[in-house]
């Protein structure tokens, strides 16, 4: 397959439609970007070696351009001189040297017609590889959620499976039977001596808050009467 109908196909090619299609879209990936690459450099080795060409068509048109020249001068000068015969010569030559230089600056236009080919699929080709890549980190992204995700989920069968879960209720039913029982500790404790004390202060206190409003209400009545 040649360069130019590789690089056809891998322009043309629906990378995303392919990918859907494919058993294993990573491994198709992969050989899409290799595929790429390598015709990616096979591109710019071509370039290169057009490059070559039209700097050794260019020095060989100097040299034609130079000759022609140079026989140009010589015409004139026989013409000069009355030389007629030297001149049709010169001019022979001359034209021989002018139509090589004509044949090297069509052969160089060729060449730079070439380069701009070249650069403008290397362009594309670029484009191509640069949405390759992208497209190949995220399928690489999704590969490695979907096997956390599957080691998740047999994770979660292989638990559900066993009696793991039954040991946390166990536990769980440990830790409120030792809370119930701390909570017992002190039910049905005879009070100490100080808290004895202190609630018969308080019950004094009432006591005396309870007589002092007895007596405020008794005497009410009294003056009103007096009054």
């Amino acid at each position: 397959m040649s360069i130019f109908t590789r690089f056809r196909d891998i322009v043309n090619s629906n990378i995303n439609g392919m990918l859907d299609r494919a058993e294993d879209p990573e491994k198709l990936i992969r050989l899409m970007i290799h595929e790429m690459e390598d015709t990616l450099v096979e591109i710019k080795t071509a370039s290169a070696g057009v490059m070559a060409n039209i700097r050794k068509v260019e020095r060989q048109l100097e040299v034609e351009q130079g000759r022609t020249n140079y026989w140009k001068e010589k015409a004139e000068l026989s013409v000069y001189k009355g030389l007629e015969n030297l001149a049709r010569e010169a001019l022979m030559e001359k034209r021989k040297y002018t139509q090589r230089a004509e044949s090297l600056e069509n052969e160089l236009t060729e060449f730079n017609l070439l380069i701009d080919q070249y650069k403008e699929d290397m362009t594309q080709l670029e484009e191509k590889l640069k949405s390759a890549r992208k497209k190949e980190k995220i399928l690489i992204q999704r590969h490695i959620h979907a096997n956390n995700k599957k080691r998740a989920q047999e994770e979660m069968r292989r638990y559900e499976g066993s009696d793991v879960f039954l040991k946390f209720d166990d536990l769980e039913n440990r830790i409120e039977r030792m809370e119930a029982e701390a909570d017992l500790v002190n039910f049905g404790k005879k009070p100490s001596l100080h808290t004895e004390m202190e609630k018969i202060a308080a019950d004094e206190e009432i006591e005396k808050e309870l007589q002092a409003l007895k007596s405020s209400t008794t005497s009410q009545p009294q003056a009103t009467l007096n009054e």
